[in-house]
């Protein structure tokens, strides 16, 4: 409906006001029951997953509550990253020396060999395929931190997908638009949305080995908390929720992620300070790349704020049987 011309500038303004005010209490009220921290005291018998579809989403919409698993509150901590955050290049570099995915799978790694390496000196990592009900999947292992990444392409904001990729999209897939989704350095195809969500079971029960509790962190699917996110991030937190359904003692953190950044900040100096000293260690993994960062941006609009809310398992967790992949 229109909006009648005699309403004034004056009045549309504290009606706009009004709404976002409206936004931010609805949201800070569904999350109110949460602490502020999705970590346990001590050091659980628990392995910790973060789901992003991008390789600087966990950095930007889950910290410090991921380098706090890192730094004892998990026994491993895992981080997947579903899409090649290409922007749909594709394997394409825009112009420069290296192909944007590849910049931003280093910033990637590089913020997590930075909060695994606090206050040690640097080891050898580990890095190659392995293979995943039937798929090669690109996995890092650096002391307690795994990384995982799919390199699917990058499907815009909206789901459709890029001309450059063919109109690919983790939201196509889904709907059953599309059949099959190839990622974007030809590793290997998915056959629909069942084959995805079959691979990443694997890899969640794979890196579980016999942990009693494992925790899924991933973009809150409720639109009251979690509006205007980008499809990205919703399939990607729709795949892993899928893929942990019916398993035993699974708790299930669901962030806030781009309307977070009309909450106020919630975290304390030292709390700010590690997401901060995490994104910049990423972006500059990015700019080793000859990739450009924005910094300011994201910063200002995201760092500072961590917001969840919590499924805790029912019942008592027991210790789960490993499962063994292989290597190409």
């Amino acid at each position: 409906m229109k909006r009648s011309n005699r309403r004034s500038k004056k009045n549309d303004k504290v009606a706009s006001h009004s709404r976002a005010l409206t936004i931010v209490l609805v949201i800070v009220t569904l999350l109110a029951p949460v602490a502020a921290h999705a970590v346990d005291a001590g050091k659980p018998d628990k392995v910790s997953f973060y789901f992003a579809a991008h390789e600087d989403d966990w950095q930007l919409f889950m910290n410090p509550t991921a380098f706090e698993d890192v730094l004892g509150a998990a026994a491993k901590t895992v981080f997947i990253h579903v899409t090649a955050g290409d922007d749909g290049l594709g394997t394409g570099t825009g112009g420069r020396k290296y192909p944007y995915y590849l910049a931003r799978e280093n910033g990637a790694i590089d913020a997590m060999r930075f909060m695994a390496d606090t206050d040690r000196l640097p080891i050898a990592n580990s890095a190659g395929p392995m293979i995943f009900h039937g798929h090669p999947i690109y996995r890092t292992s650096y002391r307690n931190t795994i990384g995982y990444f799919l390199r699917l392409p990058d499907g815009d904001a909206s789901g459709a997908g890029f001309a450059g990729t063919g109109f690919q999209s983790l939201k196509r897939l889904a709907d059953g638009d599309i059949a099959t989704l190839t990622a974007i350095d030809g590793s290997t195809t998915y056959q629909g949305w069942s084959d995805l969500v079959a691979t990443v079971r694997e890899i969640i029960k794979y890196e579980r080995t016999h942990a009693s509790l494992i925790q899924l962190n991933v973009a809150d699917l409720d639109a009251r908390i979690n509006p205007a996110d980008h499809s990205d991030h919703l399939m990607t937190a729709k795949a892993a929720l899928d893929a942990a359904a019916n398993m035993d003692c699974v708790r299930r953190a669901y962030y806030v992620d781009y309307a977070s950044a009309k909450l106020p900040e919630n975290l304390t100096a030292r709390e700010r300070d590690m997401a901060s000293a995490v994104f910049a260690v990423t972006l500059a993994g990015v700019i080793a790349f000859d990739q450009s960062t924005a910094w300011s941006h994201y910063d200002q609009s995201f760092v500072g704020r961590n917001y969840f809310r919590v499924d805790r398992p029912a019942g008592r967790c027991r210790a789960a049987p490993a499962v063994v992949a292989a290597k190409p």
